[in-house]
């Protein structure tokens, strides 16, 4: 089957999905066979350790509208995400959404007329999410919280799922972050942006891919990445922790002073040494956050290593 130059691409990373590989790609071809817009398919496994990975070369192989990335490892959803970014061919843009179809691919159309209108970045808002209630709840609090220290305006309840228009798509291929966090980095970038709100689905199968390390994780990057609340809440601690033991110094003398009363001995020490410890301690794993970060990124090592990649029904590398 020939396929002209596309016009958007689809960005998928893929972590051991094959259960639902076969609804993904049924959905996506019936989208391909309805649409008037030239589409191709760009399924980047990160490294799966299940049948993925031979499914997808199989899917490639026999239609060349799929475009599939496999990664030397898994790399993570983040990386996963960037590479699939970097060998998409769409002229006009990409539409990232995640391998789950918890993010309807058939949203393309909705996407498409509002890029169509002049927006670069068109992102999916989760009204409703059909997860357990602590990961709601978690989700829920964090993105207020980001919003309320992030030093750009980062959306309220919007994920990865979005139409990028390729000026966009340049930029973040251009970016060298090794702790990604695509959503802020998308805001960062400008151009015009809106959202568009949607109900989130369950999974269609599996158990979610993001462990809560992972989330914990991609929150964090968020968090040192697009905000300097972290330090600049370490100082403030600092300061507290002066002013107080000024405080506590003065109110010592006075009572010894103009009371003769006896200065507090062993617990009352204990408990400040404990609180400076713990306020040292939590300072030193801030600034320590910041420093690993610039010691990797340092390093200038690839973001991702592509172990094979089919592209028009053929290995590139062929």
């Amino acid at each position: 089957m020939p396929i002209s130059t596309p016009q958007v691409s689809f960005v998928i990373p893929v972590y051991n999905e094959e259960s639902n590989l076969p609804m993904l790609v049924d959905r996506i071809v019936k989208i391909m066979d309805q649409s008037p817009i030239a589409l191709e398919a760009v399924l980047v496994d990160d490294g799966s350790r299940d049948n993925s990975r031979t499914m997808l070369q199989q899917i490639a192989l026999s239609d060349p509208r799929f475009h599939v990335v496999l990664l030397s490892r898994n790399h993570g959803h983040q990386l996963a995400l960037t590479a699939g970014l970097s060998v998409a061919r769409g002229t006009e843009g990409v539409f990232v959404l995640d391998g789950d179809l918890q993010d309807p691919p058939e949203l393309l159309e909705s996407f498409y007329a509002k890029f169509q209108e002049g927006y670069d970045v068109v992102y999916a808002v989760r009204e409703k999410r059909k997860e357990v209630f602590y990961k709601r709840f978690a989700y829920f609090i964090f993105y207020r919280i980001l919003k309320k220290i992030a030093n750009i305006d980062i959306p309220l309840d919007s994920g990865d799922f979005s139409f990028i228009s390729r000026r966009v798509v340049n930029v973040l291929n251009k970016m060298p972050e090794e702790s990604r966090f695509i959503r802020g980095m998308r805001t960062w970038i400008g151009f015009k942006q809106i959202g568009i709100a949607y109900d989130r689905q369950e999974r269609a199968s599996g158990d979610s891919k993001y462990s809560f390390s992972k989330l914990v994780q991609l929150a964090l990057n968020g968090i040192y990445n697009f905000s300097e609340f972290p330090i600049k809440f370490v100082t403030s601690l600092g300061g507290f922790a002066i002013i107080s033991s000024v405080i506590y110094l003065i109110s010592v003398i006075i009572k010894k002073m103009f009371f003769d009363q006896v200065i507090e001995g062993f617990t009352a020490l204990l408990f400040v040494i404990i609180l400076f410890g713990g306020i040292q301690l939590m300072a030193i794993g801030v600034l320590g956050e910041y420093i690993l970060r610039i010691f990797f990124q340092s390093k200038s090592r690839p973001n991702f290593i592509i172990e094979k990649e089919i592209c028009a029904g053929k290995y590139l590398d062929e």
